[in-house]
């Protein structure tokens, strides 16, 4: 018999604001062991500019990747890499800060404007790795239907001989998007081991391993062994699913930069304030 995931726990996004104003909802951020490496993941958006057009200016990443998926609307973005671009409906950009980067995200005005961020903490081992940045088009994202009424968005993991087009990520983390019709029921592997969570963003979803339903701003905290199997509510479903390898490392998190130790933390905010902050990416 196939082990199915368990809920270990519910979390229901609570508003906030971050960057220069910009209200969100924040659906974790914090430092658990049932979600390492994961650190932190943000619902953005708003039918009402005023509501997020303050973006996010020019401000330090070190030590974490973040993942940045557009439903509506675009967002502007440009870093210290060089790189400039917009990042529309239905694309991704993961953006690896490593050693080092500066950047900014700035929401352009929109009709309605939605998306997510999730921060992935990286390993000791890789705190110090070169910054790089990849911008995923959404024709680029395969689209796999694993059972009847379901479709998965697969960005980074293997799923029904698909591979998502990020690869070569240090946490070995699946992340996709599923889309399961009124009753659809869906079963999913994930690696043994890795941590998982599910976050419904539309719709209700019920799990299979027991717990309750979660629904549209809610996210299930799943055990770390088994499938995934769930059943779609009446209205349907849309959701992320995120799931990595634990590192199991001590964490020091201040804002926009997440280390190992205090020391290094507050290095990175002293080469910050001196104006090194990025020598260390430049070094050959």
């Amino acid at each position: 018999m196939v082990a199915v995931r368990e809920v270990r726990r519910v979390l229901t996004a609570r508003p906030t604001r971050e960057g220069a104003g910009v209200r969100l909802r924040r659906v974790f951020g914090e430092v658990s062991a049932e979600l390492d490496p994961f650190l932190l993941l943000d619902d953005f958006g708003s039918d009402d500019p005023a509501d997020y057009l303050a973006g996010f200016p020019w401000h330090p990443h070190r030590g974490i990747e973040t993942i940045t998926w557009m439903l509506a609307g675009e967002v502007a973005h440009g870093d210290s890499l060089g790189n400039r671009g917009v990042i529309g409906p239905g694309e991704v950009q993961w953006m690896t800060a490593g050693a080092g980067i500066i950047h900014q995200e700035m929401p352009r005005a929109a009709a309605r404007l939605r998306g997510f961020q999730l921060w992935a903490n990286l390993p000791r081992s890789h705190k110090l790795m070169p910054p790089r940045y990849r911008e995923v088009k959404a024709g680029d994202i395969p689209r796999v239907r694993p059972a009847a009424g379901v479709e998965v968005a697969l960005v980074c993991g293997r799923l029904g001989g698909q591979t998502g087009p990020v690869t070569d990520i240090v946490t070995a983390p699946t992340y996709l998007e599923l889309r399961l019709e009124p009753g659809a029921e869906v079963e999913l592997p994930l690696a043994d081991g890795h941590n998982a969570l599910v976050y419904v963003h539309e719709g209700g979803l019920r799990p299979a391993g027991g717990g309750p339903q979660a629904d549209a701003g809610q996210a299930l905290v799943l055990s770390a062994r088994g499938v995934f199997r769930a059943l779609a509510a009446e209205a349907g479903a849309r959701c992320l699913l995120a799931s990595g390898q634990p590192l199991g490392e001590p964490v020091a998190w201040g804002g926009p930069i997440v280390m190992n130790t205090q020391a290094e933390l507050d290095q990175a905010f002293q080469e910050y304030q001196a104006g090194t902050f990025l020598d260390r990416t430049r070094r050959p």
